[in-house]
């Protein structure tokens, strides 16, 4: 789970920093999908795939460096054997793409529906410094409850973590806390 948190994280910082230079292609799949549809022109494909193995390739190499694990340990195997990890790539990706395109669309783009918040902090601090209030209960309550339906959803599946050690940071501990 740390791994696919930190992943998700170093995508992020990615998609923004070169975002405006490559569209921020760090995928090969998604490459693919948006030349099939004709987003992407086929003639870059190949040179944007060498890329992005390079890429992966030097961050296993300096992942290994600094961590000191052994590459092998990095790689991806399925755990309940390969069809059940094909179904769960397939929609995963389905999911991680639609998403994508549903964002980045010039038609509908996120932004402009809800400016998206996630975070009542984030919108009561800029609310509360500018003395503008207009529709603030929008970013209080919706957050919140969908925060409290997500929590309830886990309590309800009773998802277990691994158990918890001193060692472990507070998302670890939080989750604990929700069960």
């Amino acid at each position: 789970m740390e791994y696919a948190s930190v992943a998700g994280l170093a995508i992020i910082v990615v998609i923004f920093s070169i975002g405006p230079i490559s569209g921020a292609h760090v995928n090969p799949a998604v490459t693919i999908a948006l030349a099939t549809f004709g987003h992407f022109p086929w003639s870059r494909v190949p040179l944007y795939i060498l890329a992005q193995t390079v890429g992966s390739v030097s961050a296993t190499y300096v992942g290994s460096s600094v961590y000191g694990v052994e590459t092998q340990l990095m790689t991806t195997r399925p755990s309940l054997g390969c069809s059940s990890a094909f179904w769960v790539e397939f929609m995963a990706t389905f999911m991680l793409m639609f998403l994508a395109a549903s964002i980045s669309s010039q038609s509908r783009p996120v932004r402009p529906v809800s400016g998206g918040s996630l975070n009542p902090a984030r919108s009561l601090g800029p609310a509360i410094v500018s003395w503008d209030f207009k529709d603030i209960w929008v970013y209080i309550t919706a957050p919140t409850i969908g925060a409290v339906a997500g929590a309830l959803i886990f309590h309800l599946l009773r998802i277990r973590p691994r158990p918890c050690s001193a060692d472990d940071g507070l998302l670890v501990h939080s989750i604990h806390s929700l069960q």
